[in-house]
């Protein structure tokens, strides 16, 4: 079997073996479940509120949130990302709670240069602190379709997903002293904007604004989540099994191999910047 075949039927037992993990997802409609907040026209819901685009072009970007606020769940999008020449610009996803001291579960996704590789870059906040970077090429191009992009958060850990794959888990390490997002409930955004002062290789490539307006699309939005207002969460009925899903060590085995095939940035190995030592919740 060549290398690619077994890339391929590798994600294809991924898929399968994953995504019967999680309770199933109730659906909502854009103009419903969200708000477009800013962009002065350039961010649309079309097709009936089943279809949303953001547009960035040399005076601005756009971006939207949801109505409600989440106290745990999973919340699953499908994006296709900024095709073609999409260097300089950022298409933000992300979890996100109010105040100076906010907590965020974060997807950033970096353009590129036309053929080169988009950056997957996940954070996670606790109480204002991030700097817990993890970043992934895809086995995929995120620009010629549609693809799921999600986040499971329960109180035992937050795990990132593409395509009901999980690439990255952070565990509720609160035990060891480790803040973790548990008490302040966060609403679901996302915004497409200029960032070619860093974000593509370092800064040194900047954004083509002949190719402009750069778009992204969002479709097929589902939060089965614990709905946060007036400081109580009303959850869904029953007990949904994402509330105490933790992952098994097949699934933690598989989210290894796409970490050691994809990622091309962890904190955890960053000694550089850690030369008194990682982390704490790296050794776990």
């Amino acid at each position: 079997m060549d290398r690619s075949t077994f890339i391929l039927s590798l994600l294809f037992t991924l898929t399968v073996s994953t995504t019967t993990l999680f309770s199933p997802v109730f659906a909502g409609t854009f103009d419903t479940e969200f708000d477009i907040t800013w962009g002065d026209g350039r961010g649309k819901v079309l097709n009936n509120g089943e279809l949303l685009t953001l547009s960035l072009d040399r005076a601005s970007g756009s971006g939207f949130q949801t109505k409600k606020e989440y106290l745990f769940g999973k919340i699953d999008m499908q994006l296709k990302l900024v095709p073609g020449n999409s260097a300089g610009t950022v298409t933000a996803y992300y979890l996100k709670s109010k105040g100076d001291t906010w907590d965020e579960i974060d997807f950033e996704f970096l353009g590129n240069l036309t053929g080169d590789p988009y950056t997957m870059h996940t954070n996670v906040y606790t109480q204002g602190k991030g700097d817990r970077e993890q970043q992934f090429h895809l086995w995929f191009d995120p620009t010629a379709d549609f693809h799921t992009y999600s986040v499971l958060w329960n109180p035992h850990h937050i795990v990132f997903m593409v395509d009901d794959i999980p690439v990255r888990e952070f565990k509720n390490l609160q035990h060891m002293g480790i803040q973790y997002p548990k008490l302040q409930p966060m609403r679901l955004y996302s915004s497409l904007w200029n960032a070619d002062q860093w974000a593509t290789r370092g800064g040194l490539v900047k954004t083509d604004w002949s190719k402009a307006p750069f778009t992204a699309s969002y479709r097929n939005f589902r939060a089965d989540a614990c709905v946060s207002s007036g400081g109580r969460s009303s959850c869904p009925a029953g007990s949904p099994r994402w509330f105490s899903q933790r992952l098994d060590l097949t699934a933690e085995d598989k989210m290894r191999v796409v970490q050691r095939k994809y990622m091309i940035y962890n904190y955890c190995t960053d000694t550089k910047r850690f030369p008194q030592g990682f982390p704490k919740e790296c050794r776990h």
